[in-house]
């Protein structure tokens, strides 16, 4: 029942509660519940929207940020990926394999405020070896949702 309730959540966060106990064949009270005893273990950590913010008036950017980091002895990754995901800007931190060790999501209104972010801050750190920053350009597909959806009919007409 919890994979099920959280495979819906996912997908739609402001799914009714009723609709999901009427998916799943069990009652609104035992969604209730069993939604509630997640977010108290942490299994649910937040609801956010997804927004399009091509369609808005409001200016972001979005980089990625490649991270190579020495390790302090005994600290890990954890110790520095927790110093950089402290900062407001910050959207998200990961620990990656590859060439780098973590991939840092930033939103900011300008490059210039990306770029500050970058050498002010991140390149700043102890830890910090390297940086790579990619700028997003345009985002066709985020969080399973597609974008800009083209609602015109592309079918072929068939008559007879």
């Amino acid at each position: 029942m919890r994979e099920e309730i959280l495979s819906l959540i996912e997908k739609n966060s402001k799914i009714d509660i009723k609709e999901i106990a009427t998916r799943l064949g069990i009652s609104e009270l035992e969604v209730a519940d069993e939604l509630k005893a997640m977010e108290e273990e942490n299994v649910i950590c937040g609801y956010h929207t997804l927004i399009d913010w091509e369609k808005t008036t409001i200016e972001k950017v979005t980089a990625l940020i490649e991270v190579r980091v020495t390790l302090q002895r005994g600290q890990g990754f954890d110790r520095i990926a927790e110093r950089i995901y402290n900062y407001p800007e910050v959207k998200s931190v990961y620990l990656i394999s590859g060439g780098f060790d973590l991939l840092v999501t930033l939103e900011e209104k300008s490059l210039k405020e990306i770029s500050a972010f970058v050498s002010d801050k991140l390149s700043t750190l102890d830890s910090v070896l390297s940086t790579a920053t990619h700028f997003i350009l345009k985002k066709y597909k985020d969080h399973g949702t597609i974008l800009n959806k083209d609602k015109t009919d592309k079918r072929e007409v068939i008559t007879p």
